[in-house]
């Protein structure tokens, strides 16, 4: 198939109200041949989530009208298209509210536009074939239980002590790719390869966080890591 052909049909929403940045982005992203839309604030981006379901959001938090990471969870319940975040808040406090409350990325103003290219293509050459990939890696296994962590590799069901855990998509894709290989030290330039796809660059940040999220949520409380083990030095790997 011919990349061009195939970028000509995803769809990109933009939200962003300083029009110069908009702009800029949509200006790189067009050169790649991807299809962009425009929006400088909430209420025009529901209107165009309305419209057509785009195949992948880029959203300042800031706007006119609102907070963009409370819109995003308005709309994660009926989507898991990917979502990048664009702010000027570079603390790390700022990067992890912003992966736990729906992002899959975050990227800091001011940006370099191939950098955002590039994370665009890595999201979307990532979702959703990547979590299929991963359950195929779990071998002839489907269920995996401890009897307080419970896993469905063909469900892709996560429960602890019976009850199901809400965890965002990279999480997810997290888990069942170490959980699937127990045992297996994954650095987190790997990691960041099979589940956000790009070869050759990272940023440790981005795995670090959604790991640290992850961990919040199946671990037990008072720090010890009962599942994902840091390997010191090297990586994670999840112990049964």
């Amino acid at each position: 198939m011919d990349p061009q052909a195939s970028r000509q049909d995803q769809d990109i929403l933009i939200i962003e109200d300083d029009e110069d940045i908009a702009d800029l982005i949509s200006i790189y992203l067009r050169s790649q041949y991807y299809s962009t839309r425009t929006a400088p604030s909430l209420k025009t981006a529901s209107q165009m989530w309305a419209e057509r379901k785009p195949d992948l959001i880029i959203c300042d938090i800031m706007l006119p009208d609102g907070e963009g990471t409370e819109w995003i969870q308005g709309i994660k319940p009926e989507s898991a298209v990917p979502v990048i975040f664009l702010s000027s808040r570079s603390e790390r406090e700022d990067i992890i509210r912003g992966l736990e409350l729906g992002g899959d990325d975050y990227i800091t103003k001011p940006f370099d536009p191939d950098i955002m290219v590039a994370r665009v293509k890595a999201r979307l050459r990532s979702f959703p074939h990547r979590e299929q990939q991963h359950i195929q890696a779990a071998e002839d296994r489907k269920t995996w239980s401890d009897g307080r962590l419970k896993l469905s590799f063909d469900g892709w069901e996560v429960l602890l002590n019976g009850q199901p855990v809400t965890l965002s998509t990279k999480e997810r894709q997290l888990l069942f790719l170490l959980a699937a290989h127990p045992g297996q030290v994954f650095s987190v330039e790997q990691l960041y390869e099979h589940i956000w796809g790009l070869d050759g660059w990272s940023d440790p940040r981005t795995v670090m966080v959604h790991i640290h999220n992850l961990r919040r949520k199946i671990e037990e409380d008072g720090g010890h890591h009962r599942y994902i083990v840091t390997v010191r030095g090297i990586g994670y790997k999840f112990q049964r």
